[in-house]
């Protein structure tokens, strides 16, 4: 797609100016008017259903009218905005993210992608231009799950594959997500309407912020995505024998917490020689620990995240063999228990190369990473082919508010969002 292009002014460029030069500004407006939408004063958090993501609605279902989009709200609280194409009824190309927030988050996490594709279709109605195909803008409102329990129920609604049992689970306050989103204006019976499939949709695309430090270090501006990580979590218990640390002998010691030293070790040594596999201990407890105390307990947490389900789970095998063993060597009883599997969610092959095509075109080296972190495109695994963009931001910084993308970043990603769609028409 050609834009046009018109110097900015030095004054700066207003949000609804919709020139190619000026998207990556334009957007940037948006994503700072919408982090002053709260529900708390001097930091940004609006969490799903809140009063604060009530009026983020409101507020880009507005820019979703100016740019030329009929509006619905689902019944999940999902804004979609359809810019129909040149037949009605037209299968959708539905470009997506979350506009919810963590607690005390930064503007860009899920917004951008929301906002970009939202200024994209801006462009294209103020020159005229349809497609064979609509194209919808969804903003979910459930990516994060902060309030609630589960997550990503706007996008599982999208897919086709809520779960009803859900609006039964309450927040910390003992309200329902049942009574939230009718408090919210919507209708839960709709909700099944709300499913997608093949035949009424192109494709799902997620333009998002990398929240990973793997760009910045490469000096590019934006990624395609090969896959959304796997992910398995979990906890060991070593047990080991509590004693005096004055008076215990080290050769007849049972540390459970030297045997965590270990494993922690072997974990990190597994995952350096497996490519793309990441594997962490973030927490680890010492229950009864005191510093003249010998550990007789231990408890530690385990998260390995792979776009191979297979290499994770050899991965996970060979760790918890490792992990049994130094536990063994050391006298120390283990055990483990994993509960969570997610599999990973793989971008479609034709959509990723086409997304790709377009990077090059834009100018820009077509350079492919998974992401370690969920997003709503993970929903549409096996039901819908999804494709994202990650763009560069600070320090791989997110979940923050000094979470940061530059404007000139942002104008690339929307530049290939542009012609993306442009030559999808082919």
């Amino acid at each position: 797609m050609t834009l046009s292009h018109h110097p900015a002014s030095a004054s700066g460029t207003a949000a609804g100016d919709t020139t190619l030069d000026s998207l990556g500004a334009g957007i940037a407006t948006r994503l700072d008017e919408l982090a002053a939408i709260t529900d708390e004063p001097g930091m940004l958090t609006r969490l799903y259903l809140s009063p604060a993501h009530r009026r983020a609605v409101d507020r880009v279902a507005l820019w979703m009218r100016e740019a030329g989009m009929a509006v619905t709200l689902d019944g999940t609280a999902s804004l979609i905005g359809r810019y129909e194409g040149t037949t009605s009824g037209a299968p959708a190309l539905v470009i997506g993210s979350h506009i919810d927030t963590v607690r005390n988050a930064g503007r860009f996490d899920g917004n951008l992608g929301v906002v970009t594709g939202l200024q994209v279709v801006h462009a294209l109605h103020r020159l005229g231009k349809r497609y064979p195909f609509a194209i919808e803008v969804a903003a979910f409102g459930d990516e994060e799950g902060v309030r609630f329990a589960s997550t990503l129920g706007g996008s599982r609604a999208m897919a086709g594959s809520f779960d009803a049992a859900i609006l039964d689970e309450r927040d910390a306050d003992g309200v329902s997500r049942r009574e939230a989103l009718q408090g919210f204006g919507c209708d839960i019976a709709a909700i099944p309407r709300s499913a997608r499939s093949a035949t009424d949709t192109i494709g799902y695309v997620e333009v998002h912020i990398e929240q990973g430090p793997v760009l910045e270090a490469r000096g590019l501006a934006i990624g395609v995505v090969t896959a959304i990580n796997g992910a398995s979590r979990g906890m060991v218990e070593l047990t080991g024998k509590a004693g005096h640390a004055g008076t215990t002998p080290m050769d007849l010691r049972r540390d459970a917490l030297a045997a965590a030293a270990e494993i922690i070790l072997a974990v990190e040594r597994r995952a350096r020689a497996e490519p793309e596999l990441v594997a962490t201990v973030g927490h680890i407890e010492t229950p009864g620990g005191a510093v003249n105390t010998v550990p007789g307990k231990v408890r530690l947490t385990l998260d390995l995240r792979s776009p191979s389900d297979a290499h994770r789970s050899a991965a996970l095998a060979a760790i918890e063999a490792e992990t049994r063993a130094i536990a063994g060597a050391r006298g120390v009883g283990c055990e483990i228990t994993m509960s969570y599997h997610a599999p990973a969610a793989p971008c479609d092959a034709d959509l990723s190369a086409r997304l790709a095509a377009s990077v090059q075109r834009c100018g820009h080296p077509a350079v492919s990473l998974p992401s370690g972190a969920g997003h709503d495109a993970m929903a549409f695994r096996g039901i819908l082919p999804f494709a994202m963009l990650f763009v560069r931001c600070r320090d791989g910084l997110s979940h923050h508010p000094q979470e940061y993308a530059a404007p000139d970043d942002i104008d690339v990603a929307a530049r290939v969002l542009a012609d993306f769609i442009d030559h999808l028409a082919t």
